[in-house]
């Protein structure tokens, strides 16, 4: 078997999840900032003491970096020591925490343009990615059939009852989904890495997103996506541990009732291996990629590896149709793509 790179990074062929309900619905999806609003959902408090200032703000048409870069620029600290749980999307209005090291509250007293403080508190550690449970999403689906809410509404009560399929979406894998083909001319091709660290990164990590990606949809094509097959590496959906599956008949009733998923493989050299015919497949789609297990030690530090759940939790879904369209909010847990949502509730591939 011989994967076809462009084919491999064309999320549009991926398969849904949920019934189809009739036709597309035809709707503009983050057509103004306001049509995208997220709200993170944090995994501690701060204390209120220690060398970090943590600082909730909201960001409009700004991306996280530089909302960040202009709130150390207000406290007069170095942005490059900042701190952040998640990166937010640019179009959007977004709040958020970032910490920033022996800082002044009272220097957050001036406005910066495209950020709004929001409060401020002390903690012991910097903030860093992974800091958080997940994000609230509310989302105008401008346009859509105020008669077309019910669908809507089916559609994200079988996502919450059955799981939002962990893809990568197309901002993942590029322009063109060339970051597969540059991370394949590289560590396939022996191709010249790239100079700059986070470059290296981005092309590691869609190449496992390429290869995570085409063995999810294998699961949903075959309706395995909530069973446990024998040798699954399962994660417990509370605690996030993980376990071989050696009972399928027991685990997939675990699985059916959302105590634990399957997950699949982000390769890399310090990745947990399943055993059975799940290794047999994980294998055959590394190699059909061009790499044999051996050959992921040049993934190195860029890409180490790691397990990720096949599916996610989605939580408190809302649908409300108004003048303006129909606005859907809901949960996702850290690690989840709203767009992944929007493309069950559209029948069609968004961006």
């Amino acid at each position: 078997m011989t994967i076809d790179l462009a084919a491999a990074a064309d999320t549009s062929a991926l398969p849904y999840v949920t019934a189809s309900r009739g036709e597309p619905i035809e709707a503009a999806f983050r057509d103004r900032p306001e049509d995208f609003v997220v709200d993170e959902i944090p995994a501690y408090a701060p204390c209120g003491e220690g060398d970090h200032l943590y600082v909730r703000f909201e960001k409009r048409e700004l991306n996280t970096p530089d909302a960040v870069r202009r709130i150390a620029q207000a406290l007069g600290v170095d942005p490059r020591a900042a701190g952040w749980a998640g990166l937010k999307d640019r179009k959007a209005i977004t709040t958020q925490w970032a910490s920033f090291e022996r800082a002044d509250p009272a220097k957050l007293d001036a406005p910066i343009d495209g950020v709004r403080v929001l409060e401020s508190a002390r903690h012991g550690n910097k903030l860093r990615t992974g800091h958080l449970e997940g994000n609230r999403f509310d989302l105008l689906l401008r346009g859509a059939p105020a008669d077309r809410a019910e669908d809507l509404r089916a559609t994200l009560a079988e996502l919450e009852a059955r799981g939002v399929p962990a893809y990568f979406g197309p901002q993942r894998f590029g322009r063109d989904g060339s970051n597969v083909g540059d991370a394949v001319r590289w560590l396939v091709g022996g191709g010249r890495p790239p100079r700059d660290r986070f470059k290296r990164k981005l092309l590691v990590s869609a190449f496992q997103s390429a290869m995570f990606n085409q063995l999810l949809a294998a699961r949903i094509d075959e309706g395995t996506l909530e069973t446990a097959l024998l040798g699954d590496l399962l994660q417990k959906v509370g605690s996030g541990g993980l376990f071989g599956c050696e009972d399928p008949e027991v685990d997939s009733a675990r699985a059916r009732a959302f105590e634990i998923t399957a997950t699949g493989p982000m390769f890399g050299p310090k990745m947990r291996w399943p055993t059975a015919d799940v290794l047999a497949r994980e294998q055959e789609t590394l190699r059909a990629f061009g790499v044999e297990p051996a050959d992921l030690r040049g993934f190195g530090k860029a890409g180490p590896g790691t397990r990720r759940p096949y599916r996610l939790r989605l939580g408190a879904p809302e649908v409300e149709a108004g003048p303006d369209g129909v606005r859907v909010r809901f949960t996702l847990p850290a690690g989840a793509y709203a767009t992944v949502v929007v493309r069950e509730l559209l029948r069609r591939e968004v961006s």
